[in-house]
């Protein structure tokens, strides 16, 4: 069996591990702090290799760079102790729902979801601090480990945020804001399907810093999809010389090159409708297209069989077909004179041989949805016109979602605010039937005592955006019910308005279990246990997930065998029992079951004799099973 790390994944040591692949020359081997032999990178052996691409120094360079950028990004790699722990009570629909709403630090949370989320999220939208110079920012620490920063004192607040206010005043105004966006972005980048988008909202204040990271340090120029300017507002309220009334949304691809079906889907209903079938043609409905082209090609007659004139390419022009292909297509009927039979050549196309496409974007959004709408939508679910600033406009997300998802797809926000986008994904999928999954991520920062969300109980903005979505899932399942037919599609019984909450905490585990050699006399005579006090079975399901790459979102079924709790996660796929003792027979039973993965903790086997037989019980009746401890 095998223990566990328990810890989010480390990024660093798997990009050694690709250079030894690649370099196996470069790798060597040092004493680390701990007194281990650790295999390290010989880059003065891996610049050999690259000696006339390699550019160091005061060499004169493009480059975007700022104070601390080094150490945002290794930060960026930079592994943590924490998990996120499941919140039953604060959810709804806990054990069907495939949402999620994470409360905690949106840079910890995003280091424990890549392992488990690399790779799968199709949409991401941000709309994150704009440094206006009354907006909060968060403080990273670039030297301390998750548990000496959270201790220290005056960084965190009573409820644990480490947010700072970022006033035009600080030496550090933009530095500050940019050290916040890079390893978030990085992260982001990583958590993207090929084919996956990111969308991020800014406005003038930070838009160059803003597009010089996305082109140079994250995503790249050639991964840069386009700019959307919002019309936010229908006037400036007299704000400077040039009142602004838009903002900005940035897009980037992961890879440009894989996108396929971005924009406004057309319907089938909408897409048929160039097309018709005048002459009950067999092969179904058609339309017509030009048989010429501007580039160089063939050049000949075409000869009309019916009246026997003769057709050339338009001046400047060629046909795209030589002479035997076009008398092919003429035998056969794709190459018609004209519905009437005496015009010019063209090509019938079916609408059989036509993909589904979308409708073009573009640039210019001025009817998507304004600031005023957001705070009506926020006051009519509420019953207050002041409990949220600056939120989005519902339709606004509603429309990015829809230029560039499909019905199956991952959303991702992890400066959710108001939740805004969980709001959005289950009006499209109410729209279109679709099972969009959504993902919010929000540091529970405090409302201020003096607004009105304080005085209306809301102690902090994730409260809100928790509200918000319970409030707007019943809103939908209402308006369907009354008939509101224009908002639906005619199938949406299975529609998630759920949502399962996890908050961002420390490790389940004790120093005791990532450093087993430092228990000292007392210790082992007390056998001190390697989970924390108060922390429940449950918390370390999800924690052993999050290592073992497993959805958050994934169906958990409790079983009892032999009196001991199992967890049952995707049907068989990992099993897992923490239970403090653990029999033969459990063992046996959930061996028979031939589960991928079985997790139990190592404290809870019985007898000596039982950690001697637990490998000859797997190998008997589940040989496949991977088997952890922790």
């Amino acid at each position: 069996m095998e223990k566990m790390k328990m810890h989010s994944m480390d990024i660093i040591n798997d990009n050694v591990k690709k250079i030894a692949q690649l370099f196996p020359e470069c790798i060597t081997e040092v004493i680390n702090d701990d007194n281990e032999l650790e295999k390290v990178v010989d880059f003065d052996k891996l610049k050999a290799l690259f000696s006339s691409s390699v550019v160091e120094g005061k060499k004169e360079r493009y480059q975007f760079t700022w104070p601390d950028k080094s150490k945002a990004m290794a930060l960026v790699n930079q592994p943590i102790n924490a998990t996120l722990r499941p919140c039953r009570e604060e959810s709804v629909n806990f054990d069907t729902t495939e949402n999620l709403y994470i409360e905690g630090d949106n840079l910890d949370v995003l280091k424990l979801l890549r392992e488990t989320y690399y790779g799968k999220i199709k949409m991401i939208y941000i709309d994150p601090p704009y440094n206006t110079g009354n907006d909060f920012v968060y403080e990273d620490d670039f030297s301390q480990d998750v548990e000496s920063y959270k201790s220290n004192s005056g960084q965190y607040d009573d409820q644990g945020n480490r947010l700072q206010k970022n006033q035009e005043s600080n030496g550090r105004f933009h530095t500050d804001w940019l050290n916040m966006m890079y390893p978030r972005l990085k992260i982001a980048r990583d958590l993207l399907t090929e084919d996956g988008v990111i969308f991020i909202s800014i406005d003038d204040n930070e838009q160059q810093n803003m597009r010089s990271i996305l082109d140079n340090e994250v995503f790249g120029e050639n991964n840069r999809v386009g700019t959307i300017v919002w019309k936010k507002k229908t006037n400036g309220n007299n704000m400077g010389d040039l009142p602004p009334v838009h903002d900005y949304i940035f897009c980037y691809a992961k890879n440009l090159t894989k996108i396929t079906d971005f924009g406004y889907p057309i319907s089938e209903e909408d897409f048929l409708k160039g097309f018709s079938n005048p002459d009950n043609d067999p092969r179904g409905p058609w339309t017509t297209t030009d048989l010429s082209a501007n580039h160089k090609g063939p050049y000949f007659p075409i000869k009309n069989p019916a009246t026997g004139e003769e057709f050339y390419p338009p001046k400047g022009r060629y046909w795209v077909f030589n002479e035997e292909e076009v008398k092919k297509r003429i035998n056969d009927g794709r190459i018609i004179f004209g519905k009437s039979g005496n015009a010019k050549p063209v090509q019938k196309v079916f609408a059989s041989s036509r993909v589904l496409t979308r409708k073009t974007v573009d640039s210019w959004w001025d009817n998507h949805g304004l600031n005023e709408d957001a705070t009506e939508e926020l006051s009519l679910l509420f019953d207050n016109p002041k409990l949220f600033s600056h939120p989005k406009p519902t339709q606004l997300i509603y429309n990015l979602i829809n230029i560039s998802t499909s019905t199956n797809d991952y959303i991702l926000d992890f400066f959710s605010g108001s939740a805004t986008t969980a709001h959005a994904v289950m009006k499209l999928n109410a729209k279109d039937g679709g099972h969009r999954k959504f993902i919010m991520v929000q540091i529970p920062e405090n409302c201020d005592e003096n607004k009105e969300a304080y005085k209306a109980g809301y102690r902090n903005i994730c409260e809100i955006g928790k509200e918000r979505i319970r409030r707007a899932g019943k809103k939908i399942l209402e308006e369907k019910k009354a008939g509101f037919d224009d908002l639906f599609s005619n199938d949406h019984s299975d529609l998630d308005i759920g949502f399962r909450v996890l908050k961002l905490d420390s490790s389940n585990m004790t120093d005791v279990y990532y450093k087993p050699d430092e228990l000292n006399q007392d210790e082992l005579t007390n056998l001190i246990s390697n989970i924390k006090e108060g922390r429940i079975a449950e918390d370390l399901l999800f924690q052993v997930m999050l290592e073992l790459g497993i959805l958050l979102s994934s169906k958990i079924e409790t079983i009892y065998i032999n009196g001991e709790t199992v967890f049952n996660v995707n049907e068989g796929y990992l099993m897992a029992c923490f239970d403090e003792e653990v029999d033969e027979e459990t063992i046996i039973e959930v061996a028979k079951k031939k589960p991928q993965f079985f997790v139990m903790r190592s404290s809870s086997m019985t007898s000596d004799s039982m950690m001697v037989n637990f490998d000859q019980i797997f190998d008997r009746f589940s040989p496949e099973t991977t088997r952890k401890v922790i």
